[in-house]
Parts: structure tokens; sequence; C-alpha cells
């Protein structure tokens, strides 16, 4: 995951101390937990402890068992201190945190070693959600049958995870007790769902959450098998279409606590984007995904093996350069690719303005199904499906619809704040897109700004480098509240400028050519 951020050196969320208690005799009768308690406020830092009735109820024996010494594990929440669990001296037992970035289409874990603070296990998994529906608008149809639907939607997540920190404990040769913490960053319906509460009033105008903080959560609350006591940290959301994994990614980024104007932009289902810096921070989401991710052209797919990620067509010779990831004989193609190949074919002359195919420049990879005219990328002899790899006018337009409504949510959330676009100094780009995107291909088409390509920086999964920095750092997960708590939302569906920008924006690269100046250089 690289390198964290300087909350490194602040105090842990997850405190892990070892003690040694004085042998109660007639002379000292002090109640078990109080010996304890008492030992852990010689440190300054521990005013207020609390300990859960469970834990109480185990302690007489484990001071025994361990002849009086051992660490105590402790978690910082409202205000004070709770006691996780006692491990007796001797036993040597790792102590883990969780972080996971809660999906709709995938879920990922990352097993972190608190004592050094470093990962050591990764999984990533399908939502098993998937099953009522590929989209959150079905899951929550499915959910609106009653809490006994809710329910099998949070059990099938839970069960999930449950199935692979079981894995990772049995491959490292521990128990899932050793997990004593767990940090979810999700959007506000996946949120709803893991925590058992119905999301019928999301979607359902005027589109109000049950809630968007969620605190004093155990994993017993959950069925999560791990340490029962581990508290479960969920990331805030903003509102109904604005959720913990974008809080978790401003985070990751660390705009908010740069005096620099930055933007953030995270394409998933929704293009979801952050503008502001350590003094303010405005946001909104647009429909401008699907396509983004492949997942409109009839051959296109998610990033991941045997999809085609890059494209490049000399000039002159039109001949084709095509990467997959693996490196295996392509069977479709991702987001990244799709950007790729437009930008090419725009530059080559294959495409107009309009995004049209130019039936002239096209020669021999100009085919027609059903009266459609298709643009061959890969022959039926060189793809991994044995069949001709084509792309449609129709997919090239709604990836046009899409880059059109990718900057124009750029371009409506800048006006509002009255900063011109071009003078944004970083543009942080999130996800799985985010890190097989070439900027350049994105600027040909008008996708993004024009900026420098220094401006540009790919975060990876954002999402779980919030959760595994609020995992680590009890002032990263106190920021992530404030961060919420900074945000202003602007909405998109009722913004008159956003059509008429729009409309402006359906063009290669622009109507106004003069946004892209570098577009015009690679074509003179």
């Amino acid at each position: 995951m690289g390198k964290m951020t300087g909350y490194d050196a602040l105090e842990p969320w997850i405190r892990v101390l070892e003690i040694t208690l004085a042998k109660p005799s007639l002379k000292d009768n002090t109640a078990d937990l109080d010996r304890i308690l008492k030992a852990l406020r010689k440190d300054g830092a521990f005013d207020t402890i609390v300990s859960d009735l469970s834990l109480v109820k185990r302690i007489p024996g484990l001071l025994r068992e361990s002849g009086y010494r051992g660490e105590a594990v402790l978690h910082r929440a409202d205000g004070c201190w709770h006691l996780i669990d006692f491990i007796p001296a001797g036993i040597q037992r790792p102590i883990y945190g969780l972080a996971v970035d809660l999906g709709t289409t995938t879920v990922v874990l990352e097993l972190v070693d608190l004592r050094n603070r470093k990962s050591v296990d990764s999984a990533t998994f399908h939502n098993p959600q998937i099953k009522t529906g590929v989209d959150i608008l079905s899951r929550i149809h499915f959910a609106s049958s009653g809490m006994d639907a809710v329910s099998e939607l949070q059990k099938m997540v839970i069960e999930g995870i449950n199935a692979r920190v079981g894995e990772m404990m049995k491959a490292l040769g521990a128990m899932p007790e050793s997990v004593v913490a767990i940090s979810v960053a999700g959007n506000t319906t996946m949120t709803h769902m893991f925590l058992g509460i119905t999301p019928y009033w999301i979607c359902r105008e005027p589109y109000i959450p049950a809630a968007n903080r969620f605190e004093g959560i155990k994993a017993l609350d959950l069925g999560l098998a791990i340490n029962p006591l581990a508290p479960v940290q969920v990331f805030p959301n903003i509102g109904s279409y604005f959720g913990g994994d974008l809080i978790a990614g401003i985070l990751a980024s660390g705009m908010g606590e740069r005096s620099e104007i930055s933007i953030l932009v995270d394409v998933g289902t929704n293009a979801e984007v952050v503008i502001g810096n350590n003094e303010w921070l405005m946001a909104c989401a647009g429909a401008a995904g699907p396509a983004l991710e492949g997942g409109v052209a009839a051959i296109g797919m998610m990033a991941a093996p045997g999809a085609i990620d890059k494209v490049l067509i000399k000039p002159g010779t039109h001949e084709f350069t095509i990467t997959t990831i693996g490196n295996i004989p392509p069977i479709g193609i991702c987001g990244s690719g799709l950007i790729d190949l437009t930008a090419q074919m725009f530059i080559a002359g294959m495409l107009d303005i309009r995004g049209k195919l130019v039936l002239e420049r096209c020669s021999d990879r100009l085919i027609y199904k059903d009266e459609i005219p298709h643009f061959r990328i890969v022959p039926a002899s060189g793809s991994g499906t044995g069949e001709d790899l084509t792309i449609s006018q129709p997919d090239i337009d709604a990836l046009i619809r899409s880059k059109a409504a990718m900057y124009t949510i750029l371009t409506t959330i800048t006006n509002t704040v009255n900063i011109p676009l071009r003078t944004v100094e970083r543009f942080y780009v999130a996800g799985t897109f985010g890190s097989y995107i070439d900027p350049r291909s994105a600027i040909t088409i008008g996708m993004i700004p024009d900026l420098p390509l220094s401006a540009y920086v790919s975060l990876g999964n954002t999402s779980l480098k919030g959760a595994k920095m609020a995992l680590l750092s009890r002032k990263a997960a106190e920021d992530a509240s404030g961060i919420r708590d900074r945000i202003t939302y602007l909405e998109l569906n009722v913004n008159q400028e956003f059509m008429n920008l729009f409309s402006a924006a359906k063009f290669l690269p622009h109507t106004d050519t003069s946004l892209f100046p570098s577009v015009r250089r690679r074509q003179d």
C-alpha cells in the first residue's frame, strides 16, 4: 500500500500495553478489574477506562492464568478508553486490525499488524449481494420487501468477510480473535446494508439516509467472526449519494490538509468529485461512470486480466499497438483502454470532432453488423475469444456522453466556487480507473482539463487507504468526522448550468478548442 502520511507518528487508535500487577493478598484486596485499571491509569493518557461485562467475566481467570502479567488492548472512542481484551503473559498472540473497502461490486480487505503497523495479508472478493442485483437500486428494491431481506443482504457481506478473515488467520496460524479492530469505508447504501439498516428511503424523495454517523458498534453486534469486542469504525456519510468511501478518499489524498486547491475524482457507478483545500471542501456526484468503466461498450469489461488497457496508433501507418492486463490475448476492453482508443482514433483522424467514424480513414477496419458501423480493434485471429473485438458507433457515442458528463461535472463545480478549472494545482484520480488511465488520452478526448501532466496523481484504492489510515491513527479517525462536517454538497440534478455546459462538451475535445491547447498542438 506504500507509505502512510504524517499520521504515522500520531497516537494510534488501538493501544497495546504490557502491564505487571501486584498479586492480591489480605492486605491488598483490590478487585481484579480495578487492579488492571489502576495499573493503566499510571500512564496519564488513560484517564477514563470502561470495560464490557463479557470481558469482566473472563478477567479473574485470565489474571490467575497469567500470574497477573500480560497485555491490555484498548481503543479510544466517545471521549474515553475501552478495554477490548487482556492477553496473558507467555501467549505470543498477534494483534491485527482489518481495513475494509466495502464496494458495490468488490470488497477488499487488508490485514494490518497493529504492533508494527505493517500489512500482512489482503483479500479481494466479489460482493455476494450481486446475486440480488448488480446495481445499488436493484439491491434497495430487494431490501424493500422487509427486514428479513435487509438481514439477508447484511448476512451475505458479513459471511463473505468472515470467510476471508478465517482463511487469512489460518494461513498465519492465528485465531480470528486476534483481529481486535475493523475500519470500514463504503457508499451510503452499502454502509446501511452492512449494518443491517434499511436503505429504503435513500432512493426515495427527499432521499434521506437512516443515519450518517455510526458509533459504538462492536463486532459482536454484526456477527463478525473476530474479537467480539473489536470496535467497528464505519466512515460517516454526507447523504444519500456521497458516502464514507469518498470521505476515506479525501483523507487518503490529504487534500483537506493542504492550502493548494485540489480536485479528487473517483469513477465508479457515478463520477464523484471533490474540490477544495484545508479551509473548505465542495462535492458533487453525477452519472458519468458506466462507459468510463468499460460498462457500456459491448466488449467493455472491468480492469481484469485480458482487458485491453492501452492502445497506440502509429502516425502515418495507422499500425496498432495494444497491451492487455496480464499480457494475455485480449477478451475485452476496460475504461482506460476505451479512452486510449478513442483518443488515438481522434488524433489519427479516424473520428471527427463529433466522435463519428470517418469511413475513408478507418479503411478495412470498418465493418457493419446489422447496418451499424463497427471498428475492428482486434481480429478474431488475435483475440482471446476467437472472435473479432469491435467497438460500434453507439459504443463511441456512449463514451462521448460519459466524457462530456465528467467534464461538465468538473466545470460546474469549479464555476460554483469561482475557480477556473485551469488553475487547479493537483488533480487526484482514485480507484481502479485511476490506476490505469492515461491522463494525456483523457485530456485528448476532453474528459479532464488540459493541465500539466505533473498535476495528475493516481491514488489507487483511496477507500481502502483511508480505512487503513483511520485504523492506525486516532487523529485520522477523528479527522474523518471533521472532513464530513466541512463538505458542502452541490446537487447537480437541479443545476441548469450543468445541462447547458453538457451540450458544449459532447465534442472531441470540446466545442471550445481553446480549452485544450495541447490537443490542438498534437493535431497540427
